[in-house]
């Protein structure tokens, strides 16, 4: 990958043909999880009337989704009453396909400006925004995949099934690195 640089009002960066083929892949799969999770929705009747969007009022059994559409009301874990339970679920249901879509959008704009094959991504600063969303969305699945922690080393042992997927995960981390600096710079 050619640093991300600032040239006037654009942030520009050059990636090879199978980095751009794996963030693509990263980030289309992403997309993916959170276009399933938006379909999960139950259908309600006030909501179609009202034009306001509903989503699913429990958190998501996958921990990948679960670490993306987190939970808006922290529940006591040994016991959690009632009205917790209830609120965090009405909270839940309004604000997560805000949260879908926001996510989704922010996809969309790296699958729209990351060329397939490779080469230049010049974006403007909205653009590197939504690039900074998005790849801060695939770090933290794929943390959350491999269960990456803070004591973690930077290598694994190869025979550690993590092992090859960690480098994406650091690769993953220089472009966002070098993103934000190129936007502060």
């Amino acid at each position: 990958m050619k640093t991300w640089k600032r040239k006037g009002g654009q942030v520009v960066a050059g990636f090879e043909q199978q980095e751009a083929a794996v963030l693509r892949g990263l980030v289309s799969q992403l997309e993916d999880m959170l276009q399933a999770r938006a379909e999960e929705a139950p259908q309600d009747p006030l909501a179609e009337l009202t034009g306001i969007k509903t989503g699913p009022s429990e958190s998501p059994n996958d921990p990948v989704l679960s670490r993306l559409l987190p939970d808006y009301h922290k529940l006591d874990p040994d016991n959690p009453s009632q009205e917790d339970l209830d609120s965090a679920g009405a909270l839940r249901s309004l604000h997560e396909p805000e949260l879908v879509e926001a996510k989704v959008g922010v996809a969309q704009v790296v699958m729209e400006t990351l060329p397939r094959d490779g080469g230049d991504v010049r974006l403007t600063v909205e653009q590197a925004d939504a690039w900074l969303s998005a790849l801060n969305d695939v770090r933290l699945a794929l943390g959350t995949a491999l269960d990456v922690t803070e004591d973690m080393p930077d290598e694994l042992p190869e025979d550690d099934p993590r092992s090859p997927h960690l480098g994406v995960y650091h690769w993953l981390t220089y472009v966002q690195e070098t993103l934000v600096q190129a936007l502060t710079a």
